[in-house]
């Protein structure tokens, strides 16, 4: 599978398109009127709620086969690896700007 396969599941922005968001802007704001790191942070919003909607698809879908409602073992197991594929990068996401945190925390001005 292709990254930009992974991309494609629910619009998920890679992470260097964000910095690129943050490297194209002009005096702190965008063509719209949104700074970057408003941008940005709408965009972590949009990827955590993405997130959340793939778990509770996940769950919808293990409830429906667990009743008898759906005898696709296929739907289900695309469900779950949807909901653990963005996850996991969700997971990736924050750990990165965590990391990133850290580093500027121990910056010495």
């Amino acid at each position: 599978m292709a990254s930009s396969d992974i991309y494609s599941i629910g619009g998920i922005t890679p992470v260097s398109n964000m910095s690129e968001l943050l490297l194209n802007r002009t005096k702190g704001k965008e063509a719209g009127g949104i700074s970057s790191f408003e941008a940005l942070l709408n965009s972590a919003m949009g990827m955590i709620k993405e997130t959340e909607d793939y778990s509770n698809a996940a769950e919808e879908a293990e409830m429906a086969y667990m009743l008898g409602l759906n005898d696709s073992v296929s739907d289900l197991l695309i469900a779950q690896t949807k909901a653990n594929v963005t996850l996991q990068y969700t997971v990736a996401v924050r750990n990165a700007v965590i990391e990133a945190y850290k580093e500027l925390m121990q910056m010495q001005f």
